[in-house]
């Protein structure tokens, strides 16, 4: 049974820092490459960062480059999304995906994230 668990969010003031967890079971985690994607209301869910397989290789949205890391343990089957300088743009449920193929790839099932003074 493929199991996500994500943690992590809350409320923060803008200009604060999270950092989103997600622990994986029930796949054989190193051989996924992982996401993170958001989801603000009323609007499309959109990618934010990505790492490959050994974490060599990372990219993200134009719109959280230089303020969010994405990082992943394969030995503790976990991705971590550290966020800083928040802003309320940023405010969203946040999802991790693990993707192989496209008939190998499973969701999260979110956590909120809200940036608010």
């Amino acid at each position: 049974q493929v199991k996500f668990v994500e943690s992590g969010g809350g409320l923060v003031q803008p200009g604060g820092s999270l950092t989103l967890s997600c622990a994986v079971s029930g796949i054989t985690f190193r051989v996924y490459d992982m996401s993170w994607y958001r989801q603000a209301p009323g609007k499309e869910r959109e990618l934010v960062a990505t790492i490959t397989t050994t974490g060599d290789s990372t990219n993200y949205a134009d719109s959280v480059k230089g303020r969010f890391t994405i990082s992943r343990d394969n030995t503790g089957n976990m991705m971590y999304l550290q966020m800083n300088n928040l802003k309320p743009e940023d405010t969203a449920v946040y999802y991790c995906r693990a993707y192989r193929s496209v008939f190998s790839n499973y969701w999260g099932q979110g956590t909120q994230v809200t940036v608010s003074s």
